[in-house]
């Protein structure tokens, strides 16, 4: 366990997250009874995160329903997290399975529809922060945005933002709302290293937008024959961590403040995920891992 308490960060007027998430994409692919699911998430409380980040996708459009049986276990659980969900991913399984081909949906009636399950799949009465999972190429923005600031204006959602949206699609959805987007969750890590100069993370430091990442561990590249592997490796040992520890916390060390957002169904790795903190990292700390992980030195 972290010795250095879990930071928390404020996402919006009211809402504070952890400052590390707890990614449920892998909740199905492990024992999904709910006493083995309550235990994740008393893990993850016993360690400082309080985030759950899911998406009606996730285990088949199952994840969801995964999680509900936990909180209707126990109940208590529920008061004690924040819920994080995504939508408009239409993919041919579960109840989308009479799709003809995997598509993104952000008309109004299925944000709607969307939003409705996974409040009943989850058995909560809102969702903290709801996510347009993916940049929707045929998107009415303007339904899109209408759809998102009703359901802030009927309680069902707290708080709205995107995941995987460059600045581009962000302004024009934005452009439609009155509700303001307050988080942009894009894949970041030493095996994802593009936002940190094309513009994506500039563009939400500028307007003090919080990045969430997902896949902060590259996939498991980090840990294994990633370019960057090696150098983290010989650093995390001269450190006196791990590398994975080491990796989000090159990612804490961005003055952007993002929020990792870790999967693991292991117990035992859940109380391990502050671990971070303890890590402390200096520019060219930062700088020797950046350049592994690009390849050669900066210009």
């Amino acid at each position: 366990m972290s010795a250095a308490p879990m930071e928390r960060v404020s996402i919006a007027p009211g809402i504070e997250f952890s400052r590390i998430v707890y990614g449920m994409w892998r909740l199905c692919d492990d024992d999904t009874a709910p006493a083995h699911v309550q235990a994740k998430v008393e893990a993850c409380l016993e360690a400082g995160i309080t985030t759950l980040d899911q998406a009606d996708v996730y285990g088949d459009y199952g994840a969801e329903a995964v999680l509900g049986a936990a909180f209707k276990a126990a109940p208590h659980l529920r008061d004690r997290v924040e819920i994080v969900t995504k939508c408009d991913i239409v993919a041919p399984a579960g109840r989308n399975a009479r799709a003809r081909i995997k598509h993104y949906d952000t008309s109004r009636p299925y944000i709607e529809t969307a939003i409705d399950t996974s409040l009943i799949d989850m058995g909560i009465e809102r969702i903290d922060l709801l996510l347009i999972h993916r940049p929707d190429p045929l998107m009415d923005h303007r339904e899109a945005g209408e759809a998102l600031d009703a359901a802030v204006a009927a309680g069902k959602v707290r708080a709205v933002g995107v995941s995987n949206f460059r600045p581009w699609d962000f302004t024009l959805l934005q452009s439609a709302m009155e509700t303001p987007l307050v988080v942009n969750q894009i894949e970041l890590s030493l095996a994802a290293i593009e936002p940190f100069t094309n513009g994506d993370l500039a563009f939400l430091q500028e307007r003090d937008i919080r990045p969430m990442a997902w896949s902060p561990l590259g996939g498991g590249a980090l840990l294994g024959d990633g370019a960057a592997a090696p150098d983290l490796a010989e650093m995390a040992a001269a450190k006196g961590c791990t590398p994975d520890a080491l990796a989000v916390a090159w990612l804490l060390r961005h003055p952007a403040g993002i929020l990792p957002v870790m999967g693991t169904n292991r117990l035992e790795r859940i109380a391990r995920l502050g671990d971070a903190f303890d890590v402390m990292l200096d520019r060219e700390d930062w700088f020797l891992l950046y350049t592994a992980a690009l390849g050669r030195e900066v210009a």
